[in-house]
């Protein structure tokens, strides 16, 4: 082997080497700011809870906090069931569901706001859509909710109905895991 074949590979062996450093030192120095982006222990242990609502009896409400917002869980009785269901869509201000567990475009019907087809189970997040504020549950003029802030009234299904709140209240993805505990998220 030639003394410039032999310096050849020494060179490439260098820069090789010198690369494969800068690399893995690149690395190190950026993963803590690419990792410190991933959700924290606090915020994956907030991303669903089940709730049991064993103890809930009909007409009661139960308020959570959930990614730091309340939820309302309200068990609805018949005459809730029958306020929410004898309100024609064209009567409402806001016709969409806002139920994350269906379409965008699903209609602000009774039965596409409530968790169960029989209409007794409602869970809503209890933020106000006009400024935030946290409505009343059991009040105002539709047999709901009433926001005292500035006056929003939502119906037995969370339905913006009087006031200046211009939408619904949100459903959360929410499901049943069993016949007495709700999973949010």
């Amino acid at each position: 082997m030639s003394q410039a074949e032999d310096t050849g590979s020494r060179r490439d062996f260098l820069y090789i080497t010198t690369a494969a450093t800068g690399a893995v030192a690149t690395g190190a120095a950026v993963w803590p700011l690419v990792n410190q982006m991933n959700a924290s222990a606090d915020v994956k242990a907030l991303a669903s809870i089940e709730v049991d609502v064993s103890g809930m009896e009909e007409g009661s409400q139960l308020t959570v906090k959930w990614r730091g917002k309340p939820v309302f869980i309200r068990y609805r009785s018949p005459a809730d069931i029958e306020h929410g269901r004898e309100v024609p869509l064209e009567d409402l201000r806001d016709q969409v569901a806002r139920n994350a567990n269906l379409p965008a475009d699903a209609e602000a019907t009774d039965q596409n706001r409530t968790l169960d087809a029989d209409g007794k189970w409602l869970v809503m997040t209890g933020v106000c859509t006009h400024l935030g504020c946290v409505p009343l549950g059991d009040a105002g003029d539709f047999n709901g909710w009433f926001c005292p802030c500035h006056g929003s009234h939502y119906d037995a299904a969370g339905r913006i109905r009087k006031g200046p709140a211009p939408r619904n209240l949100d459903v959360p993805v929410a499901k049943f895991v069993s016949d007495t505990v709700i999973k949010l998220g």
